[in-house]
């Protein structure tokens, strides 16, 4: 009751009251109260409601009525729906494959919820809007925990190789840990890992990427290093470089070396 724009605050106590008792926030507000940060700028507020309430959406307020109430999870005072909820309801309401590809993992990368979580609440849910979620999440099901990861993925998938494993442990013939390599072909022992220049370049990160390449080479493990931005800008090189490497891992004995989960 004051002049001026409405706070975020506001906003969404307005939307809360609009709502009624049960409502709750979902989609980017909700995923904000979470902590995730890889997310567009929050314009509505999208509130879920029991199917059987008479609420109406109203100006900045998008009321969706549903059957599949989920759990509200008070966050900052406010109630909100869990994050694989909340991240598919706004996904399904963005057209940018990047930007929900981005959201997607962070929630899983952040532990905020599993690939199979959201691969669960993609099938329950509504099918409108679900083509790019359904296609972002074909990555972090088969083990990418980022961004750059399900970029490598699509590349791998192009590139004709036998299926990877991603994001497994690697030890040597001593049982003793080597590596968790983004990529990871186990009939060669042949480790793909997507550097990040800016990280891996600075100070322990840098030292810890040094000793990590020691120890693949030590245990003889061929491995290929690669820029995530190649993984758009350069895919076909990226994939002759991948099997180049593959083709160096089969033409030598394979060394002693396991996998593990």
């Amino acid at each position: 009751m004051h002049p001026g724009e409405p706070t975020d605050e506001q906003r969404l106590r307005a939307g809360l009251l609009r709502g009624g008792p049960g409502a709750l926030i979902t989609g980017v507000w909700a995923l904000r109260r979470h902590g995730l940060r890889q997310l567009p700028e929050p314009g509505i507020v999208h509130l879920l409601v029991p199917h059987e309430r008479e609420v109406t959406s109203a100006g900045f307020v998008l009321v969706e009525r549903t059957t599949r109430m989920p759990g509200a999870r008070t966050k900052e005072g406010m109630p909100v729906a869990p994050v694989d909820r909340a991240v598919l309801d706004g996904a399904r309401r963005i057209r940018d494959f990047d930007v929900v590809q981005a959201m997607l993992a962070e929630a899983v990368q952040r532990r905020r919820c599993t690939a199979e979580q959201l691969d669960r609440e993609l099938r329950l849910g509504s099918q409108r809007g679900s083509a790019i979620p359904r296609r972002a999440l074909q990555a972090l099901l088969n083990g990418a925990e980022s961004v750059a990861e399900a970029d490598a993925w699509e590349v791998w998938k192009r590139s004709g190789l036998p299926t990877a494993e991603w994001n497994v442990r690697v030890y040597d013939r001593h049982s003793e840990f080597v590596a968790k390599p983004d990529a990871w072909c186990e009939d060669v022992a042949f480790a793909w890992e997507i550097d990040s220049r800016a990280y891996h370049e600075h100070g322990d990160f840098y030292a810890a990427t040094l000793a990590r390449n020691a120890r693949y080479s030590a245990a003889g493990i061929i491995c290929l290093q690669t820029l995530p931005s190649r993984l758009r800008t350069e895919p076909d090189k990226v994939i002759t470089e991948l099997r180049d490497a593959y083709a160096a891992a089969c033409a030598r004995p394979r060394p002693p070396v396991t996998c593990r989960p």
